[in-house]
């Protein structure tokens, strides 16, 4: 726990300041580096086992994230249709989470998957941080929503947490959980909505948005623990001590940052 709780102390800070910070092109890079090690980690997960697979796999995930950003940037009105696939692959998920047997061995499918789990949180994330008008305060809400909800599930989940949540994928999550943690996001969206200037609809629909990437995140959590059962993993990796990987830190953003963007988008709120 000690470890677990100097990580975060030094982790947090310096994620807050790359946020607020760095200019959008600088940002883009450092979470593009950070995006390129969650794949190395996703090798772990297909599985690839030699390390000249692993980064040809690498390598071409590279090429096709760069080529996305390039398209992106010459053609920027494709970015909705990306989030609304993303939205559509997080939700059908949730199919995936009730047979959590089935796809242990779909490799081919696991490494195509990372375009569809990986990629469009870091579009997502750019786009979101590159607006004139509030974009890295609301880049830094959605990180700072999914360790309110993380913290929210963990403590009411310790102490009132009966009924599982998905026994065969994660033993630990409880419904119990779930509600502490759509609790703590939604008073914590109330607050931010008020401070960027919404009130009556806008701030209810943001605040909706927000409980819906709350619970999105549910699934990317529950997913990526999915797939570390089927390659009998604790951990992703072991970058962070107390925490694990990349992926052990990032697999509720990654669902959760496209169905924001997309939301932001759809309700108008940018």
């Amino acid at each position: 726990m000690l470890k677990r709780l100097l990580t975060a102390a030094l982790l947090i800070p310096l994620v807050v300041w790359g946020i607020l910070r760095l200019p959008t092109p600088a940002f883009v890079a450092v979470s593009g580096a950070f995006m390129v090690l969650a794949v190395w980690e996703w090798t772990g997960l297909i599985p690839l086992r030699t390390l000249p697979a692993k980064l040809v796999y690498l390598l071409g995930c590279v090429a096709v994230a760069g080529g996305a950003w390039s398209v992106l940037q010459q053609h920027p009105e494709w970015l909705p249709r990306l989030l609304a696939v993303a939205t559509i692959w997080w939700l059908l998920a949730t199919v995936w989470l009730r047979a959590p047997q089935i796809g242990r061995d779909w490799i081919a499918f696991k490494f195509i998957l990372a375009v569809l789990a990986l990629l469009p949180a870091w579009l997502a994330l750019g786009a979101l941080h590159g607006r004139a008008e509030r974009g890295p305060e609301l880049a830094l809400f959605i990180f700072v929503l999914m360790w309110v909800a993380d913290s929210g599930a963990y403590f009411a989940g310790k102490r009132f947490g009966r009924h599982k949540l998905a026994p065969r994928v994660s033993p630990g999550k409880t419904w119990e959980g779930v509600a502490g943690g759509m609790t703590g996001s939604a008073l914590f969206a109330v607050f931010a909505g008020q401070k960027f200037g919404w009130s009556g609809d806008q701030l209810l629909a943001f605040v909706g948005l927000a409980l819906a990437c709350a619970a999105i995140s549910i699934v990317g959590d529950l997913f990526f623990s999915l797939l570390k059962r089927q390659q009998n993993l604790k951990d992703t990796g072991q970058l962070f001590p107390g925490h694990g990987g990349i992926l052990d830190r990032i697999d509720s953003l990654l669902a959760a940052v496209p169905v924001f963007l997309f939301g932001l988008n759809a309700l108008a709120l940018l």
